[in-house]
């Protein structure tokens, strides 16, 4: 059936999201510890991120010996799905499942195509965590629901993407992290970042130390909690230079974030502007700026103009 006339920035109403929110950022948890387990570590942590598909989340191909395998979340026939190189595949319906169901689901399907895989059952990056294994307090999916949280990652992963053609120095992929259950994209400096202190809930401080060795610009879409109780967009810059949060951004529905030290971009207000992709990529852009002024990043050395499709950038 065509979705052609689905909305691209639909609704995403949080409380009747909460529950199913809830549960999704524990499946995926599930899911990438078992890619962190299996592949060597890069660099801030990027070898246990997801990434935005067609049809919803992917780990990509994770090693196994010599043959790989990868795990995708189908959000639109909602099936988690494995599949080998060598052309095996078992997958299994979403709905009805608790994460202590679906973890067993996953590890069974695992094991019938020959692969043997254990994972720190502890969920990382919240407060009083359960063991997978024993967790039948989340068990919500509701289709409808993750069907437009989907369609809020396709277009913000389109948008992040084109955003990050404007730069030239290291960035990251824009990629998913399970963890925190937010889809971000980074930009670097290039120079060294102070220790990072940690303290990130249920979270060993070496991989925060880690992530944040060097100075950075992050921005991302986050489906909120606490004191950001809904859905937005933010951009944080770490260490926080002198005079970034009084910076002036855009649009005017962004604000700075005492609470959680980040600029922040109600996702509702994007979705009602004129322009949705103009209003995300001018947050985007000012945000940056304010990181990159304030703590007097090489900007020349480091931008340049975003990319077009098949025009080769101009080199001078």
């Amino acid at each position: 059936m065509s979705n052609s006339h689905e909305v691209p920035w639909p609704e995403l109403p949080t409380a009747a999201w909460r529950d199913t929110c809830e549960t999704l950022h524990l499946w995926t948890q599930i899911i990438g510890k078992i890619r962190l387990v299996r592949t060597p570590w890069l660099n801030h942590s990027w070898h246990v991120t997801q990434y935005v598909t067609a049809r919803g989340l992917t780990t990509s191909p994770i090693p196994d010996g010599r043959r790989t395998f990868r795990i995708d979340f189908d959000f639109i026939d909602h099936l988690l799905r494995i599949s080998t190189s060598e052309g095996a595949t078992r997958q299994f319906g979403l709905t009805g499942k608790s994460v202590a169901s679906f973890y067993a689901a996953t590890m069974a399907a695992l094991a019938e195509l020959g692969i043997d895989v254990a994972i720190n059952e502890t969920p990382n990056e919240l407060p009083a965590p359960i063991k997978f294994s024993q967790d039948t307090n989340h068990a919500s999916y509701d289709p409808d629901v993750v069907r437009h949280f989907f369609r809020i990652l396709v277009n913000t992963d389109r948008v992040f993407k084109q955003f990050r053609t404007g730069f030239l120095g290291k960035a990251s992929p824009v990629h998913f992290f399970w963890g925190s259950f937010d889809l971000a994209v980074t930009r670097f400096s290039g120079r060294r970042a102070p220790r990072h202190p940690g303290g990130v809930p249920n979270l060993p401080d070496a991989v925060a130390r880690e992530a944040y060795s060097h100075e950075v610009s992050s921005a991302g879409f986050w489906p909120g909690s606490g004191a950001i109780d809904y859905p937005a967009f933010y951009s944080y810059a770490y260490p926080e230079p002198p005079g970034f949060r009084a910076a002036r951004v855009q649009p005017k529905a962004a604000f700075f974030s005492e609470a959680l030290g980040e600029f922040i971009l109600p996702y509702d207000a994007v979705r009602a502007a004129d322009d949705p992709d103009r209003a995300l990529l001018d947050f985007l852009q000012t945000t940056y700026e304010a990181a990159a002024n304030c703590a007097k990043w090489d900007r020349d050395a480091l931008e340049c103009a975003l990319g077009q499709p098949g025009v080769v950038r101009s080199v001078s």
